[in-house]
């Protein structure tokens, strides 16, 4: 694997990739676009930060790229909707430098609630001077934590250290956790007009840009104190400065913008305002969180070569880790079985119905449904297929994805039902894991009860007697040894389906001479490139 790393990445992270054979690593630090945009197409990997725009260019110049490895929180810089449709992974580092941006946001806050900048300006340069830089408390004040994930909830426990009564407002955050940290979570509008310090941490996305403009500005305390340590735009930088030279607010610490480095006059005269104090985005800028996140993108790099599931990918759907080790084996199981159930249907599908019974119904089944379709269409289109791409390949095809559950699921304690519809015709296939390994359990209505292997022949005929005697004679006569055999049928004399597992592929006169014997309705070979029969 070729990796190349365009931005400053910390040594310790990178060591980590050094040491694997598998892995050769150029460093190109400063590349002009042009540059690197002749260069990328050698590239498995890009590990970058904030320096580097991976854009629909470079991802058109990209032409053996896998994976996008943002060193940092943020993918401001990384067009994730075009790599996903060309089937690059993007990973971040969301937790390495949580604590960094928590830390920073109180040291922000802390200084310019006690005019720490302006104070240390003053004496060094020969002034001695204290009433001009009379500050603010924190204790008994009422503060409101927009955004309570990693950083947010960081920020709370520390805002309530220091005595503030913490409320917060974050829709995708459940009372329980809120309970947890000792705040109360509230509405948008009652932070604005309730809280004394208001503080953001939410990612940037276009239901968050704009968040904070004029009228949620109005509706705040006179006096109020705002920080945003979190992304560039989430509060409209004009209205902000408006708000600034009003006097609504007393107090702001910014350390992020929407343009970086800051060039327009709005930007500029947020950063000259005297009651401003400001940083150029340093939320993240300490030892720990860089070696932190470098860390991060490198273990998610190792992961993808060793084949385990990513952790921070960000167009992936994923699992809650700590479920993944009861919920691998399903991830086999269901590719088994889209690989299998593909082969049975002629043309494109239309339609995919994954169903989902019994325990496993009680959690996100999306990742399975992602993988099944994954390995479906890889057997129907000519592009790579992975867990990236597969539902906008599908969405492009016109085919219909559906997912239903329920927590019933009779004989079985976990049961997967594979629907595949096109051209007319409608396949069905039902799986099972046996102590781990995926098992068929079901084909259109017939129970069947087998493991899939590699090569096998499957058909349908009128029962009758002589049937098998005729296919293993066949079978035998062009020395293709059968290893095992699985029959259902409807009823007696009625019509059969048989499945064959044998040693070899079955060549198509001997599927011909086979059909012809036992005048088959529905003859088919298998062959199963990947299949794993055990977790």
């Amino acid at each position: 694997m070729k990796i190349i790393v365009t931005d400053e990445v910390a040594d310790q992270g990178l060591a980590l990739l050094k040491q694997d054979p598998r892995i050769e690593m150029d460093v190109r630090l400063g590349l002009k676009k042009e540059e690197l945009l002749a260069l990328i197409g050698d590239y498995d990997v890009i590990i970058t930060r904030s320096g580097t725009t991976v854009d629909k260019d470079l991802l058109d110049a990209a032409r053996n790229l896998k994976m996008v490895a943002r060193a940092g929180v943020g993918i401001d810089n990384v067009d994730v909707d075009y790599a996903s449709s060309k089937g690059v992974i993007v990973v971040n580092a969301p937790f390495g430098n949580t604590n960094s941006a928590a830390e920073h946001t109180m040291a922000l806050l802390m200084a310019a609630c006690r005019n720490v900048t302006v104070a240390n300006a003053s004496l060094k340069a020969g002034e001695w001077k204290r009433a001009p830089f009379t500050g603010v408390e924190l204790k008994g004040k009422t503060a409101g934590v927009i955004g309570l994930g990693k950083v947010g909830g960081r920020v709370a426990t520390r805002l309530k250290a220091f005595e503030c009564e913490v409320l917060a407002c974050d829709p995708y955050i459940a009372v329980k956790r809120a309970h947890d940290l000792g705040v109360k979570l509230v509405s948008h509008d009652e932070i604005y007009k309730n809280c004394d310090i208001i503080t953001v941490h939410t990612p940037l996305t276009d239901e968050t840009k704009g968040m904070i403009g004029s009228r949620e500005l109005a509706m705040m305390k006179d006096g109020v104190i705002v920080m945003n340590v979190a992304r560039g735009g989430i509060i409209d930088e004009p209205a902000l400065l408006d708000a600034m030279n009003s006097g609504k607010i007393a107090i702001a610490g910014v350390d992020v913008w929407s343009e970086e480095p800051p060039r327009t006059d709005v930007l500029k005269g947020l950063i000259a305002h005297p009651r401003v104090t400001v940083t150029p985005h340093l939320g993240a800028n300490t030892h720990e969180a860089q070696i932190n996140v470098a860390v991060d993108v490198s273990k998610e790099i190792l992961n993808y070569l060793d084949e385990k599931p990513l952790e921070n990918a960000v167009n992936i759907p994923r699992f809650d880790m700590a479920l993944m080790d009861q919920m691998r084996p399903f991830l086999n199981l269901v590719n088994v079985m889209a690989d299998f159930g593909i082969q049975l249907l002629d043309g494109h599908p239309e339609k995919i119905t994954f169903s989902y019974a019994g325990a496993i119904a009680h959690y996100d089944c999306s990742p399975l449904t992602v993988c099944g379709l994954a390995a479906l269409l890889g057997r129907v289109v000519e592009q790579d297929v992975n867990m990236v791409n597969a539902s906008l390949i599908a969405e492009q095809m016109g085919i219909v994805v559906e997912e239903t559950k329920t927590t019933s699921a009779d004989a079985f304690s976990n049961l997967i039902t594979l629907i595949a519809e096109g051209d007319g015709k409608r396949r069905t296939i039902a799986g099972a894991l046996f102590e781990g390994a995926p098992r068929i359990v079901r084909l259109r209505d017939y129970a069947m009860d087998f493991t899939p292997e590699e090569h096998m022949l499957l058909l349908h005929y009128a029962d009758r007697p002589g049937m098998i005697g005729k296919i293993g004679t066949i079978m035998g006569t062009h020395e293709i040894n059968i290893g095992s055999m699985n029959l259902g049928r409807s009823e007696k004399k009625g019509e059969a389906m048989v499945i064959l597992s044998v040693d070899s592929a079955v060549p198509q006169g001997v599927i011909e001479e086979i059909k012809q014997a036992t005048e088959a309705t529905f003859i088919r070979a298998i062959h199963m490139a990947s299949v794993k029969t055990s977790p």
